[in-house]
């Protein structure tokens, strides 16, 4: 990877980590795309993690597919969102302070948080 080390994705509640090595490729190509620096808030979430806990079954993120950028402004918003709608990514979900994006095997979506 050219922006990133394997440790920006560790799971924040249990240090793992088993990010999916394709997903991390097409996460530094659109980093690449976008011309500016990721800060990665949300990489890979242990099972065991509190978010992942409440749900019925593991989300992307517990799967290794998943991402959350830190984002300040619009214009850094709209970048990411264009460039991964480009790139394919599945799941594109936009918060005020992040965006997420994953390679979930559905038809695309998009949300606000």
């Amino acid at each position: 990877m050219r922006y990133f080390k394997l440790e920006d994705f560790d799971c924040q509640e249990t240090g793992e980590n088993e990010m999916c090595p394709d997903f991390l490729e097409r996460l530094d190509e659109l980093r690449h795309r976008c011309g500016f620096p990721f800060i990665i808030t949300s990489g890979y979430r242990s099972s065991r993690h509190s978010i992942e806990k409440r749900k019925p079954k593991p989300g992307t993120h517990a799967q290794g597919i998943a991402a959350d950028i830190k984002v300040s402004g619009g214009n850094q918003r709209y970048i990411i969102q264009k460039h991964a709608y480009e790139m394919g990514f599945k799941g594109i979900g936009v918060h005020k302070s992040f965006i997420h994006v994953d390679d979930r095997e559905t038809t695309p979506v998009s949300w606000p948080y």
